[in-house]
């Protein structure tokens, strides 16, 4: 298979970016993966293998993993203070996936897993989309906005309270990786194993891992995003996939959903968080049904 690379610059970052498959041309379905944490694009190796052959697929390392990179700070946050954090704001990683779809082409159906799927829902949420990306799949990944409204509705009725109870359980490791230094610590434990699990060296499980984490100290405990801010409505078709067996979220983080997505369709999967990648063919196969012109 046949690997087209190239660099795409923006906001601090250079971005790799990653295209196999058919070339571009008008009726081509183009698809762009974005992954999660603590992932590469590689981590969809088996998904583009079965893609490209009637596809063209783009995918790229965020500004947290792989190939891509993020020049030394001076970035400002929303406040317009300097932050080390203010680099890996969700803000900029949208503006990531756009500049990549301005670099390669578009329109595009996007896929996004985890942080990836995280990103997706704030890139369809933008005006920017309108026109531009065509649908999106969303696999373990939710809307950070949504996710607090939920918490906020959940709390509000008793009758919830153990749905909202179990999520935290289930999110205590967010607040685990707002520690110092104990998270990087304990990913060069967790290395390889994971490698292991993932196919691919200590150290670039290591790396992504250990600079991922800036993901999570940047957007997620005070990152600025009120459970009671409007969410812009979502046109664009969305699809989620929502994997029973997720150790990190519930099945149940789907309500409401339907209220902010103009066409919605949720279908439940029998797998744990990384389904798409270990039940591929399958994982095609729905995608293709809902990338078919």
């Amino acid at each position: 298979m046949q690997e087209r690379q190239r660099t795409v610059a923006n906001d601090g970052a250079r971005l790799a970016v990653f295209e196999y498959g058919l070339p571009a041309g008008p009726g081509t379905p183009t698809v762009l993966l974005v992954h999660g944490y603590p992932d590469d694009h590689t981590v969809f190796g088996s998904v583009i293998k079965d893609l490209a052959t009637n596809h063209r697929v783009i995918a790229y390392d965020t500004r947290t993993a792989g190939e891509s990179r993020v020049e030394p700070a001076g970035s400002a946050d929303s406040a317009g203070t300097s932050s080390p954090l203010a680099p890996y704001r969700l803000p900029l990683l949208v503006n990531d996936l756009y500049a990549v779809l301005a670099d390669t082409g578009g329109p595009v159906h996007l896929v996004g897993h985890d942080w990836g799927s995280i990103q997706g829902w704030a890139a369809v949420r933008d005006p920017r989309a309108a026109g531009k990306i065509l649908s999106f799949t969303s696999i373990s990944g939710p809307d950070i906005g949504h996710l607090r409204r939920w918490f906020m509705h959940c709390l509000r009725r008793p009758r919830r309270w153990l749905l909202a109870a179990g999520q935290a359980v289930r999110s205590t490791y967010v607040g685990f990786f707002q520690l110092p230094v104990l998270p990087e610590l304990l990913w060069r434990v967790l290395g390889p194993r994971y490698a292991r699990r993932a196919g691919t060296s200590v150290e670039t499980v290591v790396d992504n891992a250990i600079r991922g984490l800036q993901l999570y100290r940047a957007n997620l405990l005070g990152s600025g995003v009120s459970a009671r801010q409007p969410l812009p409505r979502v046109e664009v078709p969305v699809h989620v996939l929502v994997p029973l067996l997720d150790p990190f979220l519930s099945p149940r983080l789907t309500d409401g959903l339907g209220e902010e997505v103009r066409d919605l369709r949720i279908s439940p999967v029998d797998g744990g968080h990384w389904w798409p990648t270990e039940n591929s063919t399958a994982f095609c196969r729905m995608l293709r049904q809902f990338t078919a012109p």
